[in-house]
């Protein structure tokens, strides 16, 4: 079965179809530029068809948390640049995924010492890490609609950079509670205007496009967990939601739509129907993907691509690993949020005979 993983995807010129999911880990300095193991740890894992890189924010109004690294300086593009051309000289590819954390930050958490914007004045049902600790979300301001179309605007400068700074393109994250996510879901846009309601996928759509506008289709992805209630969101019937945004973006011809299944609403199975671009599909947080449920997903259509999470954090090697059955190492849950290459960059290639 896992045979079917390892078949080249030509759509996207991808050597094999398994695909290094977005993982935070939090390994850029106190500015938000990526320090320099950074490249070793993506270089590490360039076997796989395509690298989407853990979540970057596209603006200082975007950042959700110290150390997590930006595409808004000169120094974060050069950092960035460093590397892609580590993943290029590999023969990898790679996406870097844009990350706006709407509600889910605090002055403490971003360099201008911003007040966190939402869709909603609806705070998250969550405490959010600082460096002095634990603190209780607050309630947001609700974006206006200069508010929208300057965060419309930041995505694309942030696209910008990521092709200046070498990335293959970029992936929009609208999933996990993050502000695209936060316009979709049912207790974090309570707006009356044309971007709630029966209009709650307007801002998605328009970041999409304008991205698209501004470095080709060919360049986009997007990422989407449909139910998903992390961070405390609600989504009572996605299905209606999605569906009208899958139809939206589909005209567009986006390089792919990434996936995460939910077990309160099958949105791979729902949505693989309404997509005829390339869809990367997820099993979700619940279910792990593995090597076998990973395979089962390409035999059986429900994607052309899979992604894997932790799997990848401490199995560089991951897609040779997958074609020999070598054993997989299992991750030091201590050092996943850690600050240096500890856990990181340092675990093994398997010695293959």
């Amino acid at each position: 079965m896992t045979n079917s993983l390892l078949k080249p995807y030509e759509p996207l010129s991808l050597p094999n179809r398994i695909v290094m999911a977005p993982m935070t880990r939090f390994r850029g300095d106190e500015q938000g530029v990526p320090q320099p193991f950074v490249a070793d740890y993506y270089a590490q894992r360039a076997a796989a068809g395509l690298i989407v890189t853990e979540g970057i924010w596209p603006s200082v109004q975007g950042q959700g948390a110290l150390r997590g690294p930006g595409l808004v300086s000169p120094e974060q593009v050069a950092a960035w640049r460093a590397v892609t051309d580590a993943v290029h000289t590999a023969d990898g590819r790679i996406f870097a995924q844009l990350m706006h954390a709407g509600r889910l930050t605090v002055p403490d958490n971003n360099l201008g010492g911003l007040h966190p914007i939402a869709p909603s004045p609806v705070p998250a049902d969550i405490e959010l890490h600082t460096a002095d600790g634990k603190v209780g979300a607050l309630v947001p301001r609700e974006m206006t609609t200069a508010d929208i179309a300057q965060a419309v605007d930041e995505h694309v400068a942030s696209a910008r950079r990521a092709i200046d700074a070498g990335f293959d393109g970029i992936e929009l994250h609208g999933a996990n509670g993050y502000l695209l996510h936060q316009f979709l879901a049912d207790n974090t846009n309570v707006r009356g205007d044309r971007y709630g309601g029966a209009g709650r996928v307007r801002f998605a759509v328009e970041v999409a496009e304008a991205v698209v506008s501004a470095i080709g289709a060919h360049r986009v992805g997007i990422r989407l967990s449909p139910g998903n209630p992390l961070t405390g969101l609600v989504e009572a019937d996605p299905a209606p939601v999605y569906r009208a945004l899958v139809g939206a973006l589909e005209p567009l011809g986006l390089a792919y739509l990434h996936l995460t299944d939910n077990s309160r609403y099958p949105a791979l199975r729902d949505l693989r129907p309404r997509w005829t671009g390339t869809l990367i599909g997820n099993t979700g947080f619940g279910h792990p993907t593995t090597a076998e449920s990973g395979a089962a997903l390409v035999e059986d259509r429900g994607a052309d691509l899979v992604s894997f999470g932790r799997l990848f954090i401490s199995n560089p090697d991951l897609p040779n690993r997958i074609a020999t059955g070598a054993p997989l190492t299992e991750i030091d849950e201590s050092t996943l949020y850690t600050h240096g290459p500890q856990g990181y960059a340092d675990y093994p290639i398997h010695a293959f005979g």
